[in-house]
């Protein structure tokens, strides 16, 4: 691997060989907002040594309250360039690879699953979540997959667990329920256990839905609720990825 220097503190806790998994290791972020730009780049930051980044995405200012990859350099920038700049100037010996395009069942194909070691899935919708997890199981590589975090203050009620054992999340229901339908068994995800908040819409506040967008209303965030969601996820890919090793 490339030299320690960066990774020096990590070894301390891992050790040399749990390092050197995590650099021949491939991940693979689906979603590069709040959630799966902080996962990222945590992954970068802990010696993971392949990584690909899929979003279809430009960065926006209303990005820049929550999101790593947002800042006002980066404004109107696809969200992988940008991502990918970034995580130059932090593992600058590491390979990341970009995929400019939504992941969606018709756009699945593109991605050999056999090749990564381990899939996170920091997307939207519903219907490309349930395909992540159907393609990531077929390949038999381990998946986490992020729920809800919008409309959320607290970050301490975040939870990591089966999808089979979450509770008061609204979308880890729906996603219990559409993937037991479609026989798709046990995977792991982040979850929120903090009741979603109304958001509050004045004319101060109010912004358009995008056009084509399937929201109802554009929900709220903040910059501490999703980015905790990814490193918790980060968290999680790294201890399953070395714990062979540990």
């Amino acid at each position: 691997m490339a030299g320690l220097g960066p990774f020096t503190r990590t070894q301390l806790l891992l050790g040399k060989q749990a390092m050197e998994r995590l650099w021949n290791a491939r991940v693979i972020v689906f979603g590069l907002g709040g959630v799966g730009g902080s996962a990222a780049e945590a992954l970068a930051r802990s010696g993971v040594g392949h990584l690909e980044l899929v979003d279809n995405d430009v960065v926006s200012t209303t990005n820049l309250n929550r999101q790593l990859v947002a800042t006002t350099q980066t404004v109107g920038m696809p969200k992988t360039q940008a991502m990918s700049e970034r995580l130059a100037t932090v593992s600058p010996d590491a390979e990341v690879t970009t995929h400019e395009c939504f992941f969606l069942p018709d756009t699945a194909d593109r991605f050999d699953f056999s090749r990564y070691d381990y899939v996170l899935d920091a997307v939207d919708t519903l219907t490309a979540k349930l395909q992540l997890v159907r393609s990531a199981t077929e390949a038999g590589v381990p998946i986490i997959s992020c729920m809800g975090t919008a409309n959320k203050l607290d970050p301490s009620a975040l939870r990591v667990d089966d999808i089979s054992r979450t509770s008061i999340c609204p979308l880890a229901r729906v996603m219990r329920k559409e993937a037991r339908k479609r026989g798709l068994g046990h995977f792991k995800v982040v979850y929120s256990t903090e009741p979603a908040l109304v958001p509050v819409t004045d004319e101060e506040t109010y912004e358009p839905i995008p056009e084509g967008s399937s929201r109802r209303s554009l929900p709220g965030s903040t910059a501490f609720v999703p980015p905790a969601a990814g490193l918790l996820m980060a968290s999680e890919v790294v201890r399953d990825l070395i714990r062979s090793d540990t």
